[in-house]
């Protein structure tokens, strides 16, 4: 594929600054594109590659009169790579149809753009939605609704009567639906309480690989739209993560919390049960959440407090060998005295 300047800024929106009749065959990063390559400066500490760089365009947030080569100015430099990345590297659908090696329960109703590849499993009536694609190895439990536009990767699964939106996309080894960790003391013995919920998935949700989104207790785990979930996340029974929140890898959240929209949960978090985070929270990496934190909190620690005053203890924290040694020797000139 080779398209001009002109062509791309279409694309990515912005305004060239240059030729715009640069031809650019593929995306590269500043350090190693070369010629007929675009490249983008998103990140401060890439600016001396400016000098250097082989690439024929660049894409920045603002222009650079130092550099020679043409430039695409954009306000949002890095979503305008990622419109362009998706752009040149979107493939056509072909359509397979249903593999004669999978099992599909007569109920399910599959329109006939649906792909559906081998040893998939599909019980009883479960509806799917116009162009999905199933990877080798699926599970989908009875009942459950899958919707249009969806790419389900190789071995998930997803147990009965889980409902899943449009444009979802779910990476290889993930398990939705699977039983919440719900017991009742039984003297020196623990009694299981059955899970009858289930798990709801809305529009433009992502999920990683290795990925457990527990089914509710009673009622429903809920993940609204726009959604971004790392690799290796735990979602116990009844959690409702509010729209275009996103969860970084390892991060853990108990039964029945409640994450509003448009939070960010940096990687490692841990978050107790039946609390509530409010909308815009933004929480840092390895940060353990007791209690419910207000709208547009920035936390860090554990626990969890204000980031502010987290970056002041930690540097204390640094020094304590440094305050230990000086309180010793005070101690012992004291003693003396």
């Amino acid at each position: 594929m080779e398209l001009s300047l002109k062509d791309i800024v279409k694309i990515t929106g912005g305004k060239i600054i240059g030729d715009e009749n640069v031809k650019i065959k593929k995306i590269a990063p500043i350090d190693k594109a070369e010629k007929g390559d675009i490249t983008f400066l998103t990140n401060k500490k890439y600016i001396p590659f400016l000098k250097k760089t082989k690439a024929s365009a660049i894409i920045v947030e603002k222009e650079f009169p130092e550099i020679e080569i043409p430039q695409i100015v954009s306000d949002n430099a890095y979503l305008s790579y990622a419109k362009l990345l998706t752009f040149f590297t979107k493939k056509e659908i072909r359509h397979t149809g249903i593999s004669p090696k999978s099992i599909v329960n007569e109920s399910a109703e599959i329109p006939e753009n649906v792909s559906i590849y081998p040893n998939v499993y599909i019980g009883k009536n479960v509806r799917i939605g116009e162009n999905t694609l199933i990877y080798p190895n699926v599970f989908i439990g009875d009942n459950s609704i899958i919707g249009n536009n969806c790419i389900i990767f190789a071995n998930v699964t997803i147990y009965h009567e889980t409902k899943i939106g449009n444009n979802v996309i779910i990476h290889a080894g993930t398990v939705i639906g699977s039983d919440g960790f719900g017991y009742a003391k039984d003297g020196e013995k623990y009694f299981k309480i059955p899970q009858i919920g289930n798990v709801i998935i809305e529009d433009n949700v992502e999920i990683g690989a290795n990925c457990t989104i527990d089914r509710g207790a009673i009622g429903s785990t809920k993940i609204g739209k726009g959604v971004k979930i790392d690799n290796l996340v735990q979602i116990a029974h009844n959690v409702e993560i509010g729209e275009n929140s996103v969860i970084v890898a390892q991060v853990g959240i108990a039964g029945s919390t409640k994450i509003g929209k448009n939070v960010v949960l940096a990687g490692q978090v841990g978050v107790a049960g039946h609390i509530k985070v409010g909308n815009n929270v933004m929480v840092g990496a390895q940060s353990g959440i007791g209690k419910s934190l207000k709208d547009g909190e920035i936390v860090s620690g554990s626990p969890a407090i204000s980031h502010k005053k987290w970056l002041k203890w930690a540097v204390s924290y640094e020094k304590l060998p440094e305050i230990i040694k000086k309180v010793n020797e005070i101690e012992k000139k004291l003693k003396k005295e």
